[in-house]
């Protein structure tokens, strides 16, 4: 949907809806029949998401390649396949140029691998607290990190019931459910992070925490993990309210192995879960935005420290330090809504408690 009391529009294509060209504009005729408007000058358009089961036409295609608006086509559930590119766009060199320096820059690549660490572990420690578990050493290099993961998911998994619980996290190719669950909430959130450095102008596939390997996005990898704590902390509720039969078993027929089947949540929960994770991006958060307003949503957050990340590596800000969404808070005045009914009920029983004495002694004085 457009933004329109913004200053900057955002185009998204939805199932069965139409993009074409107008004069000065572009035009979305939507599946329901409503036509929308977009002028060109009226106001910039900053983005354009054309979904899988939306159509488009050449000559939209070429308005939005000559105007330079970021335009991604993506899956269903907003995985990025493939973007517009102008062949005389030239605006993300400067960008990977001073990325590729930083590869290189030893002292650089190691600050940016420890503020990538120290906020990930940040995260992960808001969601131990919240539920009452042994916070992380913050105190951690990139050796001692898969220790401080295992240590981490060895606790969150005891929160689940036993019928379910995974013995340890496995991504590639895990075979029990809420594994499976986790890779797949990672995937939607990889998904998003992907689409924030591309329209940042820097190269997804050169990192600085994770290896760089053959069609492996290593910076993709390395922003990942600054938000995987808010994934796991929305899992860790919703798995909880799962049941044996949400989930189907997967067999791979090129094994005949136990490791041939895996067990996936239905395509209908599938669906609902991916839904209920784009509405976590869309959650607003009290974090100030780079230019102006105090709340923003997730995704926002996602796209706009990508933009900080990359005027880091051009060397127009001295420091970066990323900005988490902080789940304490809202943690806290749960736990002071539940403290207060616990009280009240404390209360009222030790009121009923006294009037009983009260009855008691006022009877037997009648008897004497």
């Amino acid at each position: 949907m457009p933004f329109r009391n913004s200053k900057t529009l955002k185009i998204e294509m939805e199932y069965g809806n139409y993009l074409g060209r107008d004069e000065g504009c572009f035009e979305l005729k939507r599946k329901n029949g409503e036509i929308e408007k977009y002028p060109h000058f009226s106001k910039e358009i900053g983005e354009c998401i054309l979904k899988s089961g939306s159509y488009v036409s050449v000559d939209a295609l070429i308005d939005l390649a000559l105007w330079n608006i970021d335009t991604f086509i993506v899956t269903k559930r907003n995985r990025v396949v493939a973007i517009l590119k102008n062949l005389e766009d030239d605006s993300h060199v400067e960008t990977r140029i001073n990325q590729y320096s930083a590869s290189l820059d030893k002292e650089k690549r190691e600050y940016i691998t420890k503020q990538i660490l120290k906020s990930k572990i940040q995260g992960q420690n808001m969601v131990l607290n919240k539920h009452g578990l042994k916070p992380l050493d913050i105190n951690v290099n990139i050796k001692s990190e898969g220790y401080n993961a295992k240590l981490y998911f060895n606790q969150i998994f005891k929160l689940f019931p036993e019928k379910f619980r995974p013995e340890k996290r496995t991504g590639y190719k895990a075979y029990d459910g809420i594994n499976n669950v986790f890779n797949f909430g990672y995937y939607i959130l990889r998904c998003r992070v992907h689409k924030a450095l591309l329209k940042a102008k820097l190269e997804p596939f050169l990192g600085f925490l994770h290896s760089i390997q053959h069609g492996k996005p290593s910076l993709v990898c390395d922003f990942q993990e600054l938000y995987r704590y808010l994934i796991d902390d929305y899992l860790i509720e919703r798995c909880k309210k799962m049941h044996k039969s949400d989930f189907v078993v997967i067999t791979d027929f090129m094994m005949r192995l136990k490791m041939g089947k895996q067990i996936h949540l239905c395509e209908f929960k599938t669906d609902e879960l991916a839904e209920g994770l784009n509405g976590l991006f869309n959650k607003m958060v009290e974090i100030p935005r780079i230019k102006h307003g105090n709340k923003q949503s997730i995704d926002t957050l996602i796209n706009e420290e990508a933009l900080l990340f990359a005027k880091y590596l051009r060397n127009e800000i001295i420091v970066w330090n990323p900005r988490l969404v902080v789940i304490w808070v809202f943690i806290f005045l749960y736990w002071l809504s539940i403290n207060f009914y616990i009280n009240l009920i404390l209360i009222f029983k030790s009121l009923i408690l006294i009037l009983v004495l009260v009855l008691i002694f006022i009877f037997v004085l009648n008897i004497l």
